[in-house]
């Protein structure tokens, strides 16, 4: 299957794709992971996007695009794969489009992880990580420590990340409504849109994608 994974910051989309792709035996392919390949390995485009991030710019689409085709090209998605965080704005999806065509293959569905906007502020805003070196996550309402501020593990101070903090996630979120939400109404028009709730334990979330997906 050839899936391409949405949802505002907070779905747990990392988490679903990790288990999808395990469930669907196919490569979980994720810009996080594109752009640290490419620049770790010292690639071409590796190094254009490290130029750009190093001078404080956003990295351009055609080098982002340039890292996933590259990635799909490799043997294991020769028979499908998951994309997580690509495309992020309706000029990738098109380029996304292209790219398949030339290969003879489309995709099967988006998944939509749906989730209610002031869950996922309570999602990420209540996040508190360790500073010790182990970086134990605990979350003041579904995973509180036994005692405020401190690492249940070892001792540590429990602090909140700047990008963490409420203000930040609403302006992630708008972003996300202004630059990638409209790839929904987009892949909606071709009917391959299927919209689920990601509220739930995470196993629940993803029997119910798995049931929601399309067969082959």
């Amino acid at each position: 299957m050839r899936i391409v994974l949405v949802g505002p910051p907070g779905a747990g989309k990392g988490t679903q794709a990790a288990y999808l792709a395990k469930n669907l035996s196919i490569p979980h392919i994720s810009t996080g992971d594109l752009f640290r390949a490419n620049i770790s390995q010292g690639t071409d485009l590796g190094k254009q996007a490290r130029a750009y991030m190093d001078a404080g710019q956003l990295v351009p689409d055609e080098v982002t695009i340039g890292m996933a085709k590259d990635r799909m090209a490799q043997s294991d998605a020769v028979n499908g794969f998951l994309l997580d965080g690509f495309p992020r704005n309706v000029g990738q999806a098109e380029a996304l489009d292209v790219m398949l065509k030339d290969e003879g293959v489309k995709l099967d569905a988006v998944l939509d992880l749906e989730v209610p906007e002031e869950e996922v502020v309570k999602r990420i805003a209540g996040r508190r990580i360790c500073r010790s070196d182990s970086a134990h996550v605990f979350h003041v309402t579904y995973n509180p420590p036994k005692t405020e501020g401190v690492c249940d593990a070892c001792g540590g101070e429990l602090y909140q990340r700047d990008d963490d903090s409420e203000e930040t996630v609403r302006t992630r979120l708008e972003v996300y409504h202004t630059q990638t939400e409209p790839i929904i109404d987009y892949y909606r028009a071709q009917g391959l849109v299927v919209t689920i709730s990601a509220l739930g334990k995470v196993t629940e979330v993803t029997a119910r994608a798995m049931e929601a997906l399309p067969t082959t």
